[in-house]
């Protein structure tokens, strides 16, 4: 292994747990691995976003943090969905303004899914990153979908939750990380409208991230997330998934450090 060799790190959805993306960056800071490219979906989307524009990983949890997910003002009766998407762009706003994704400091690659056609969509260089970061993460029957000029987009995971074959030929390694684990359930945890949503979407993405897993040089994968709700509210367990990526990637790395640290400037 070279230090010319080109990495990519593939940060899947997942919610909340996204959170971790945020851990595992701060392992591989620490370590001096720096990816050449990023995809990200949903969550991912997120993070890769406020990394790529010079966010901290703790900085990227206090951001988290900050986000009000479930205020009253954000729900919807004219939209479908429970909460309004477009409410969320004050956040992203206060970060990244008109900026564009080409305009990041690593080329980011952004999916979602366009809800009428069926086909997903990679968001091109000239895109705002308000507008990309919104329609990936638009998290079906939970938030409304996102409208982009003509078309109208859901999220990246309906298609695509683990996009590790966007970047797949540009790179020589790849670390990929799946926030997204299966849970194991009970009958009695499906109560409400998002409680079945949130499994849906669940079963719906893990045999994609598992195709995806295959494919990745690093594969960090923090089992414990199963113990945390998608759309966690608690700023407490927010650390604790903070922790849990810091944690898995150090672990893991045991096995990996020759490979990326002969591949690292």
């Amino acid at each position: 292994m070279n230090a010319e060799q080109k990495i990519g790190l593939v940060l899947s959805g997942g919610g909340y747990k996204g959170i971790a993306h945020a851990g595992v960056l701060q392992f591989l800071d620490e370590q001096n691995i720096r990816p050449d490219y990023i995809a990200g979906t949903s969550a991912g989307s997120i993070v890769s976003s406020l990394y790529t524009a010079g966010i901290k990983p703790q900085e990227i949890l206090t951001f988290f943090k900050s986000v009000n997910l479930f205020n009253w003002q954000h729900f919807t009766l004219k939209k479908a969905g429970l909460i309004d998407v477009n409410t969320f762009d004050k956040y992203l706003n206060k970060v990244f303004g008109d900026k564009t994704i080409g305009e990041l400091n690593i080329p980011v690659y952004i999916n979602a899914t366009n809800i009428v056609t069926g086909e997903q969509q990679i968001f091109k260089k000239k895109t705002r990153i308000v507008d990309a970061v919104l329609a990936s993460s638009a998290f079906p029957g939970v938030f409304s979908p996102y409208q982009i000029g003509d078309k109208i987009y859901s999220d990246g995971g309906i298609l695509n939750n683990f996009p590790i074959d966007v970047i797949k030929k540009k790179c020589d390694l790849i670390i990929g990380v799946n926030v997204n684990p299966l849970q194991q359930v009970q009958a009695e945890n499906f109560t409400s409208i998002r409680a079945v949503t949130v499994r849906a979407y669940e079963l719906m993405t893990t045999m994609q991230n598992a195709k995806g897993g295959q494919l990745c040089d690093w594969l960090i994968e923090p089992k414990e997330l199963t113990l945390y709700s998608t759309f966690e509210r608690s700023r407490k367990k927010m650390d604790e998934i903070y922790e849990l990526g810091y944690n898995t990637a150090k672990e893991s790395f045991k096995e990996k450090q020759d490979i990326f640290k002969k591949a690292t400037p």
